[in-house]
């Protein structure tokens, strides 16, 4: 344990720069050099007794695995045994003793075969079984499995033991692609993906939907649920099982060929993980492994989460450092994945009065960026928590973006609760705009939260049951919701961060949420499943917005907007309903009056010259009216105007958004 009061003296190195960009932070110094502190110490603490490269393979190390003579090693770390076993279809489920070997760690060696074969059979199942110091006898599942199979649907698991012949191994072929320096992030469930009541699976997204985010212009993926759990219908948040990747779908060989395919055409690979939270599941998963409400856990109130109905990890323990750590680097070094994004921060932020989970974080980033300088960590967001995505150096806590919901809360409030005349310019941008310019961002105009059941899609909300056939007339329902859809995913992802992120679907406006079968709905599948044929069919208009989310996607990769500095804005008009912003060279016009067009209307530049349309929300390929000619050209004035020295006339049409570039650039 560590005095609090010694850690406040700890050195940040570079906590001036916080306070730069944070000046209401410094009355927290204290505060953050304690973390720091937590943090230094804890490192140096590994790196002393085991060094930490060591300390975060322990993947290598526990759990039962096949060594290169052939013989079984397990180990295990269950400090409430008073004696271990290991038992399965190998030996006709007699039982093995493992030999304790200190600190609450178990060992045992199970000899190769006469001909140096291993002696458990690839994928047959195996048991541990515990007799603990209150004298009860138990059966678990390893921490450290690497292969465990659901009995039924949204049952328990078992654990089979993964060793498949070299001939059934996948063999990586494709290199890493180089760290994006912006993000268009494609995120998605693999369960959902196919269009039939099933669950879908990793060949099945390999083969069918990577091509899709590929051609769509995205250049990053984040899969969600891919981590092992029992509980289908929690999108992977309760976890029971770590270092497996889920059985539902697949191998983790066929993972493994999803990801370097992935890699193949250019696509990074990010990951959801839990690490502020565990499932509360016994036979199965981490909860009272040793029989004890502790293990990994804290023992008292803090280690349970009674609203989300978790185990919360106990992030003073030794093995619990080893157990999250080594899984990161796990799925980095066996599946080559790039990065990954961290749900439950809330948890380990606001939950633990000790502050160990920050100091977690930030060895756990530090870690990460040392040894994989390509990786990228992303941070769920966590109102009133600044600094998140801050270097550790600065005493922050070291994620290279944060998640931000303020467009997706701000075009929930517009389409919900005001009428299109009564939106405030000024507030969109506010809240745009609105704090930690200083922390990288990723914007959403909806991700899956917004597309869980109970909540219902922009798509569905803006086009309700319009007819999209185009064998139907064009009603003004329709041609509202098309056209807010487009404008909203275009000043999302152009004005204030530096990565955007799509669910899957919702490029084409997908008009369904997501249901996951469940007991509740008797198991459908009718709401768990992606229609892409709505994109595909040129007689239906979901092709428009399917279209206009591709050419956003190529156009940002041409200009680069994401990684270039903020927004600046050069004209907010109330009255009007028009914003004007200039970012990475080009000048974005959107008019969200949803009856007035503008002829002749006057928007400031920076730079003098003749300006083009390069994307249009109203052009005809897109749904819209082409009320511009696509050819048009604009030529500006040196003439000042709100502050910019030039100016020029443009024709503006009403619930519309146009991005200009200079003439030789366009």
């Amino acid at each position: 344990s560590f005095n609090k009061q010694d850690m406040q003296q700890w050195g940040v190195p570079s906590i001036e720069n916080l306070f730069t960009d944070y000046p209401q932070l410094r009355m927290h110094e204290a505060d953050i050099r304690a973390r720091y502190g937590m943090f230094e110490k804890t490192k140096m603490a590994i790196e002393r007794e085991e060094g930490l490269d060591r300390f975060t393979h322990a993947y290598k190390d526990f759990g039962v695995m096949m060594m290169e003579d052939g013989r079984v090693r397990c180990m295990e770390w269950i400090p409430n045994a008073r004696a271990v076993y290991l038992k399965g279809e190998f030996n006709n489920w007699n039982l093995i003793p493992y030999r304790e070997v200190g600190f609450g760690k178990w060992e045992l060696f199970i000899p190769a075969n006469r001909d140096g074969s291993c002696p458990v059979r690839h994928c047959s199942e195996l048991k541990i079984v515990i007799e603990t110091k209150e004298n009860q006898t138990i059966e678990r599942i390893s921490p450290w499995a690497k292969y465990v199979v659901q009995c039924d649907h949204n049952q328990g698991f078992k654990w089979k033991f993964w060793n498949p012949p070299s001939s059934q191994r996948f063999q990586i072929t494709h290199t890493r692609p180089r760290k994006p320096d912006r993000l268009r992030i494609y995120e998605a469930h693999i369960g959902i993906a196919s269009e039939r009541c099933e669950i879908s699976t990793y060949r099945y997204f390999t083969s069918n939907i990577l091509p899709r985010i590929r051609d769509q212009g995205y250049n990053s993926l984040l899969l969600m649920a891919v981590v092992e759990h029992s509980y289908y219908p929690s999108w992977g948040y309760q976890v029971t099982n770590y270092f497996s990747a889920s059985s539902r779908y697949g191998t983790p060989e066929e993972f493994k060929e999803l990801v370097d395919t992935a890699h193949g055409m250019g696509i990074y690979v990010m990951l959801d993980v839990m690490h502020g939270e565990a499932s509360k599941n016994v036979l199965d998963g981490l909860n009272m492994f040793d029989g004890t409400d502790a293990c990994y856990f804290d023992d008292g109130p803090q280690g349970f989460n009674n609203q989300n109905d978790t185990r919360v990890f106990d992030y003073k323990k030794w093995e619990t450092l080893r157990f999250l750590l080594s899984q990161l680097r796990y799925y980095v070094n066996e599946f080559h994945v790039d990065g990954f994004r961290f749900n439950g921060l809330s948890t380990m932020i606001f939950h633990d009065p000790s502050k160990y989970g920050l100091a977690y974080l930030m060895l756990m980033n530090d870690m990460l960026h040392n040894v994989y300088p390509n990786l990228i960590t992303i941070a769920e967001d966590v109102q009133g928590m600044p600094a998140l995505s801050r270097p550790v150096r600065d005493g922050g806590l070291g994620f290279d973006y944060r998640l931000c919901k303020d467009a997706a809360n701000i075009w929930a409030k517009l389409f919900s609760e005001m009428c299109d005349e009564e939106w405030d310019m000024h507030f969109i941008r506010q809240m745009l705009e609105e704090n930690r310019n200083a922390e990288k961002r990723i914007m959403f105009t909806e991700n899956h939260e917004q597309n869980e059941v109970g909540r219902m899609t922009l798509s569905r909300k803006l086009i309700g049951d319009s007819p999209m056939s185009e064998c139907q007339q064009m009603t003004s329902q329709l041609d509202r919701g098309l056209s807010l859809y487009k404008m909203s995913r275009l000043l999302t992802h152009a004005f204030a961060g530096q990565g955007f992120l799509n669910f899957i679907g919702n490029e084409f406006g997908h008009p369904d949420w997501v249901e996951l079968p469940s007991p509740s709905n008797n198991d459908n599948y009718q709401f768990a499943r992606r229609q892409f044929h709505l994109a595909d069919n040129q007689q239906i208009r979901y092709k428009y917005l399917n279209r206009f989310d591709r050419v956003i996607n190529k156009t940002e990769g041409r200009f680069g907007w994401l990684k270039s500095n903020q927004a600046v804005v050069t004209r907010t008009h109330e009255g009007d309903k028009v914003m004007v912003f200039e970012r990475a060279g080009l000048v974005f016009v959107f008019n969200f009056h949803p009856t007035k067009s503008y002829p002749d209307y006057k928007i400031p530049v920076k730079q003098c010259g003749s300006y083009k349309i390069l994307l249009d929300t109203d052009n005809n390929s897109f749904g819209g009216h082409s009320r511009n000619q696509p050819n048009v050209e604009f030529h500006s004035r040196n003439e000042q105007f709100e502050n910019s020295p030039n100016s020029m006339m443009i024709y503006l049409p009403s619930r519309s958004g146009m991005v200009l570039a200079q003439s030789n650039l366009a």
